[in-house]
C-alpha cells in the first residue's frame, strides 16, 4: 500500500502550498488563473510532447486498452445521457464526464503503478490514450460548442490544429511513430517547461479551494455526486467485468486494468474548465471528492485482487 499512500501524500502536499498561496493571497488575484495558463498553453504542451515522442506506440494495442477505452466510454456515454436527459448543457455534459473516465494516469497512476503493480510503464497505455484521443475529442467539442474561439465554420472545425494540448499530444505522437529523434538542444529545453505543468496545476487546483464550498453541497450537487460515483465506483467495475469476462484477463493483468481504472479524476480536467471558463466548480469539485474516495476503493482493489 505504500505506492497508493506515497502517491496521494505527493499530490495533497502540493495542493496544499496552493492553497496556503491563495489563502495569502501571494500570487495576487489572478495568480491561479496565470498558473492555468501556463500549464494548458505551455507547459502541458510541452510535457506531452516530449512524453510521447519517446513513448513505444505499440503499448496501444492490447486488451489492457481496449478495456481501458471501452470502460471509459461506458461511464462518460452513461454521464453524457444523463445529461441530455437532464439539459445540463454541452459545456457542463463534457467536463463531467471526462471527470467520470478521464483518470490521473500520470502524477498519481505513475508512482501507484511503479509501487502496487511493479511497474510504472503499465499506465502508458491509459496515458497515451487520453491524451491521444480524448482529450483532443473532448477540447474540440469544447471549442466547436462555442466554449473556445469564435470564427467560421471552417475555422472553428481546424480548432484541434490550433490547440495547445492536442498540438502537443499530436505532434509527439507523430514525432514517435515516423521513429525521429530530437536533439538534445531542442528537447532537454521542452522537458524542462514540460516539468512545470504538473505542479502549476496542482498548485491552481489548491488555490482554487480557498473560500469555495464542500464539494458536493453546491448548484452542481447533482452532476459531481454522478461524476464521482460513476469514475470512483462505476469505471473500476465495468473494467473489471470486461477484463475477467470478455477478454479473459486474471491475475497480473487483472490486477493492472482495474487497479488504473480506480484512479480518480485528473488535476488537468480543472485545467481545460478554468481555461474554457465552463463547470470549474464541478471538476474541482469532482477531482476532489473522486480522489478522497479512490484512497479505500484502491485499497480494496489491491487486495481483493492482489
Amino acid at each position: 500500500m505504500q505506492g497508493v499512500l506515497s502517491g496521494f501524500a505527493v499530490i495533497a502536499v502540493v495542493i496544499g502550498v496552493g492553497y496556503v498561496l491563495g489563502r495569502r493571497g501571494s500570487l495576487g488575484e489572478r495568480g491561479g488563473e496565470v498558473l492555468t495558463r501556463l500549464a494548458f498553453s505551455v507547459a502541458g504542451p510541452a510535457l506531452l510532447f516530449t512524453t510521447l515522442a519517446r513513448a513505444d506506440l505499440s503499448v496501444l494495442f492490447s486488451a489492457r486498452l481496449l478495456v481501458t477505452a471501452l470502460s471509459t466510454a461506458a461511464v462518460s456515454g452513461v454521464f453524457v445521457a444523463v445529461g441530455a436527459l437532464r439539459r445540463w448543457g454541452v459545456g457542463r455534459t463534457t467536463i463531467g464526464a471526462l471527470c467520470s473516465g478521464y483518470v490521473n494516469s500520470g502524477n498519481l497512476g505513475i508512482p501507484i503503478a511503479a509501487y502496487v503493480l511493479g511497474d510504472a510503464s503499465l499506465v502508458a497505455p491509459v496515458l497515451l490514450f487520453q491524451v491521444v484521443l480524448v482529450t483532443p475529442v473532448a477540447l474540440t467539442i469544447l471549442d466547436l460548442s462555442g466554449m473556445g474561439e469564435k470564427g467560421t465554420v471552417w475555422r472553428r472545425l481546424l480548432t484541434p490544429l490550433r490547440n495547445p494540448i492536442a498540438v502537443g499530444s499530436l505532434s509527439g505522437v507523430l514525432v514517435s511513430a515516423a521513429g525521429w529523434t530530437i536533439p538534445g538542444p531542442v528537447m532537454d529545453p521542452l522537458t524542462l517547461i514540460g516539468n512545470m505543468s504538473v505542479p502549476a496545476a496542482l498548485l491552481a487546483f489548491g488555490m482554487s479551494l480557498h473560500g469555495s464550498a464542500a464539494p458536493g453541497r453546491g448548484r452542481d450537487r447533482q452532476l459531481v455526486l454522478l461524476s464521482v460515483a460513476l469514475k470512483s465506483v462505476g469505471q473500476p467495475a465495468v473494467a473489471w467485468a470486461l477484463a475477467s469476462g470478455v477478454f479473459g484477463l486474471h491475475g497480473a493483468p487483472l490486477l493492472d486494468v482495474v487497479v488504473t481504472s480506480a484512479l480518480p479524476a485528473a488535476q488537468n480536467l480543472f485545467t481545460y474548465a478554468s481555461r474554457y471558463r465552463v463547470a470549474e466548480s464541478l471538476a474541482r469539485e469532482s477531482i476532489l471528492l473522486s480522489t478522497v474516495v479512490s484512497v479505500p476503493v484502491l485499497v480494496g482493489v489491491a487486495a481483493v485482487l492482489g
